[in-house]
């Protein structure tokens, strides 16, 4: 395991223990970040007719081209700085 992979199985981990929960906004990037990291992009397209889904399919398919290792280097960097704020 890399350490890139293991800094980023950690910071999965961890966001699992935050107990102050981020703004909307934010774990719409957490979330189309992780889905990035862990499938790539975004293969089919999103239920128009459920509003979450289509935020999250929206947030996802942003990342579209952007590779696993960036994406994970970027969730990372988020959840370790939240991290920071839930002290």
């Amino acid at each position: 395991m890399t350490t890139l992979e293991a800094r980023f199985d950690a910071a999965c981990s961890l966001a699992k223990t935050f107990v102050i929960r981020p703004p909307d906004s934010q774990l719409l990037e957490i979330y189309s970040l992780y889905k990035q990291a862990t499938i790539g992009d975004v293969d089919k397209s999103g239920k128009m007719n459920d509003p979450i889904a289509k935020a999250k399919w929206e947030a996802w398919n942003k990342k579209k081209g952007m590779s696993k290792e960036d994406a994970k280097k970027k969730y990372v960097s988020i959840i370790e700085e939240m991290a920071k704020a839930q002290k």
